[in-house]
C-alpha cells in the first residue's frame, strides 16, 4: 500500500506544472543563467563551483518544502487527508508515502542538475556519504516545516506564505549571494537558517573537499526535531 501510495504521489507530483516549474525549471535556469553570466561575486575560480552546490539546496528546498507544503495544504482543504486517514492506509504510512515520493524526486532533480553542472564544467571534490547525510537531513528539515505550514494554515495561506519563503530564502540563504555578501549581525542569524545550514554544507564538501561538516549538520538536525516534532503534533488532518 506504502509503495502504491508513493508511486501515486509522486506522479501527482510531476504532473503538476507549477511544482514542476519550482522543483526542476527554476533551479536549471539559475545554475545555467548564473553560471554563464557573471553577475554575481562568487568569489570561486568557476562560478559553477559556488552555484552547484547551493542549487542542489534550493532542489531540496523546492521539493521538500515549497511543494509538498502547497500540494499538502490543498489536499487537506478539498478533504483528501480526510478521506485517505479513514482508508485502510494508516496515517503514518500516508506520510511515509509522502515522504518516499519526495525523495524519488530529489534523486531525479539531484540527477539532472549534477548532469548540467558537470556540462558547465563543475569539479566537485568531498566525501559522497557526507553529501548524502547533508541531503537527508535537509529533507527532514523542510518536510517537517512543510507538513507544519500545510497542516496548521489555509490552503490559500499556505500557497503565498509557502513561495514567499522560498523567494526570500532563495536570496538570503546563501543559494545565490554568498553570506559573506551581507552585513555581519545578518550573516549570523542567516547561516542558523535550514537552507544556509544545507548550501553551505554542500559547498563545504563539494568544493573545498571538507570530510564532514558538522555544524551544518547539526543545524540541520535541530531544524528537523523541532519542525517534524511540531508536525506531529499540530498537523490537522481536516
Amino acid at each position: 500500500m506504502i509503495a502504491a501510495q508513493a508511486v501515486l504521489e509522486t506522479k501527482m507530483l510531476l504532473r503538476n506544472g507549477e511544482q514542476l516549474l519550482l522543483t526542476v525549471i527554476i533551479p536549471t535556469l539559475l545554475l545555467v543563467l548564473f553560471s554563464s553570466v557573471d553577475i554575481i561575486d562568487t568569489g570561486a575560480e568557476e562560478a559553477v563551483d559556488f552555484l552547484a552546490p547551493g542549487v542542489l539546496a534550493l532542489a531540496v528546498m523546492s521539493t521538500a518544502f515549497t511543494g509538498q507544503a502547497i500540494a499538502t495544504g490543498f489536499e487537506r482543504r478539498y478533504g483528501v487527508l480526510k478521506r485517505l486517514a479513514a482508508s485502510p492506509l494508516p496515517r503514518w504510512a500516508l506520510m511515509t508515502a509522502k515522504t518516499a515520493s519526495v525523495l524519488v524526486t530529489e534523486v531525479l532533480q539531484v540527477v539532472l542538475l549534477t548532469v548540467i553542472a558537470f556540462a558547465l564544467g563543475w569539479s566537485p571534490h568531498g566525501n559522497p556519504a557526507a553529501v548524502l547525510l547533508l541531503l537527508v537531513l535537509g529533507t527532514a528539515a523542510f518536510s517537517g516545516l512543510g507538513l507544519l505550514m500545510a497542516g496548521t494554515l489555509r490552503a490559500e495561506a499556505t500557497l503565498a506564505a509557502a513561495n514567499l519563503v522560498f523567494l526570500l530564502l532563495l536570496v538570503g540563504g546563501g543559494v545565490i549571494v554568498p553570506l559573506d555578501k551581507f552585513p555581519d549581525a545578518a550573516r549570523d542569524v542567516l547561516g542558523l537558517l535550514p537552507i544556509s545550514a544545507l548550501s553551505d554544507g554542500l559547498r563545504d564538501v563539494l568544493q573545498h573537499g571538507a570530510s564532514m561538516p558538522w555544524g551544518d549538520l547539526g543545524i540541520l538536525a535541530v531544524w528537523a526535531v523541532v519542525g517534524l516534532a511540531a508536525a506531529g503534533k499540530f498537523f490537522r488532518w481536516e
